[in-house]
Order: C-alpha cells, then sequence, then structure tokens
C-alpha cells in the first residue's frame, strides 16, 4: 500500500479521531484533514516498526484502519498539548 493510499485513508481517520476525542479544537477543516493525513502516515510507519508488519494488510482491512485512526488521535491530542486549549 502506498502513500496515497495513506493519505486517503488520513483523510477519514482525521475526522474520526476529531470526532472520538472530546474537546473543542482550535482549527477547522483543513487542520482536520491535515492532522488525519499527518495521523494516518504516522499509524502506517508506527505499524511497520512496532509490528513489523509490511504496510499493513491493504486498504480495505480492519487492521489499516486501526493504525491510521491510533495514529490520528496520537497527533491530534499533540496537536492540542502544544497549541495549548485556551477556553474563553
Amino acid at each position: 500500500m502506498g502513500i496515497i493510499a495513506w493519505i486517503l485513508i488520513g483523510l477519514v481517520a482525521g475526522a474520526i479521531a476529531k470526532a472520538l476525542t472530546p474537546g473543542k479544537d482550535p482549527g477547522g477543516c483543513l487542520m482536520t484533514m491535515l492532522i488525519g493525513i499527518v495521523g494516518g502516515l504516522l499509524g502506517g510507519w508506527l505499524g511497520k516498526v512496532i509490528f513489523g508488519v509490511h504496510s499493513i494488510n491493504g486498504f480495505f482491512h480492519l487492521s489499516t484502519w486501526i493504525a491510521a485512526i491510533a495514529g490520528s488521535v496520537i497527533v491530534l491530542l499533540l496537536y492540542r498539548l502544544f497549541t495549548g486549549q485556551r477556553s474563553h
């Protein structure tokens, strides 16, 4: 599975990660897409490094989507940590 597939998965994974993590984010739709793409790539990389799986299993396998969503949640939480949630 190539990088283009991870980007496509990342777009969806970013929206899912935003829905799964409570709280308000300082970014809009574009930021969610970027977080999803970075998270999807991170999830794919972590899957290779931690589990030794070559590009996970494929576009339509559950493990691929779980890795992408987990990576997106990690990136979203890091984004919130570094940007700081300011409530007025």
